[in-house]
């Protein structure tokens, strides 16, 4: 299958990944990560640590017949990255909008106007953006897909490349699943600058149950029946984790978050429904301030987005260092 992923970050990156070894695979990224990509193959560490080689663009003038685009960019850019290349997309391209949040398929329609078959997918992978051309694959999962005529081929071609792709014919409700845990997990391991994993600990219990009440009613009053343990089930998904979410990545960066097609989405609907959502606006509100602190301190000094290093990765500053020092020297 000839496959487009756009916006190759972390998660976009690790599907191109995946895919290449039996399907025709370009990913679609920022300059940084392409040129690096282009010089020394894709570097994944982590799970399944491996150089792939992979075809790496800045952007695409052509797409053949019956291609699939995997939109894996932040929902804010949705639309730039799609209104470029609309005029480019075909009857029968297939866009799969695997992200996070409310309402990224309806965007996207939108920005094509019209054009091709847009799908919603949801992704239970994790991987964290180490730098150009590295990423580090953390959490292997599976991936959930809008059910349609052209789902079932898209999913056997997942299927063959280890990525556990389900077919949903209730996406809304499997997205809004994914919403609520996005809104406890992201925002607050976030704030209290952590990993995934410590999203259990019994201090936090009130919280998270504080959102996933509001989150539920909106849910509720959106037609949507959440009536399992969320709790139960983000503690057991969630136990050990190493990983780091993405809201915190992207303030480590100096980036926008997604917070407003998260817990914001959660209160903007609330609202129009009439029920106040306090905790997840809170939260909404803490996370816009961390986002106008790094973009006034700068990345390098923002400590509340700051991802730890890891010791090989200290021990690679510091080789780095040594031989930047001794390179100084011979100057």
């Amino acid at each position: 299958m000839e496959i487009i992923v756009l916006g190759a970050g972390a998660i976009g990156s690790v599907y191109g990944a995946k895919l290449v070894a039996a399907n025709d695979v370009t990913l679609v990224g920022n300059p940084d990560h392409v040129r690096a990509v282009q010089a020394n193959g894709l570097q994944i560490e982590g799970i399944e640590p491996q150089t792939v080689p992979i075809r790496a663009v800045t952007r695409f003038e052509q797409i053949k017949p019956n291609t699939l685009i995997l939109l894996t960019t932040k929902v804010p850019a949705t639309a730039s990255a799609l209104e470029p290349v609309a005029k480019l997309v075909r009857d029968d391209t297939t866009i799969v909008a695997l992200q996070n949040g409310l309402n990224s398929d309806q965007i996207a329609r939108a920005a094509l106007g019209g054009r091709g078959v847009v799908l919603r997918g949801i992704s239970q992978f994790g991987a964290i953006f180490e730098r150009p051309g590295t990423v580090r694959y953390m959490v292997k999962g599976y991936t959930v897909l809008e059910s349609h005529q052209r789902s079932s081929r898209i999913a056997a071609v997942f299927n063959a490349a280890g990525l556990d792709c389900r077919l949903s014919a209730d996406i809304a409700t499997e997205v809004w699943r994914k919403l609520v845990f996005n809104c406890v997990v992201n925002a607050i391991t976030t704030v209290i600058g952590g990993e995934v994993g410590q999203i259990v600990r019994p201090e936090l219990n009130r919280l998270k149950q504080l959102v996933i009440d509001e989150c539920v009613a909106v849910a509720t009053s959106e037609g949507i029946r959440l009536e399992t343990d969320l709790m139960a089930e983000i503690n057991a998904a969630y136990a050990g984790s190493r990983n780091i979410v993405s809201m915190r990545q992207d303030l480590s960066r100096g980036r926008t978050t997604e917070i407003d097609y998260l817990n914001g989405a959660v209160v903007a609907l609330g609202a129009r429904n009439g029920l106040p959502c306090p905790v997840n606006d809170g939260l909404t509100k803490i996370i816009k301030g961390m986002e106008a602190r790094s973009r006034k301190t700068g990345p390098a000094k923002f400590a509340g987005g700051t991802i730890p290093q890891r010791a090989s990765d200290r021990e690679r500053s510091k080789k780095s260092g040594a031989v930047s020092s001794a390179h100084s020297l011979k100057k």
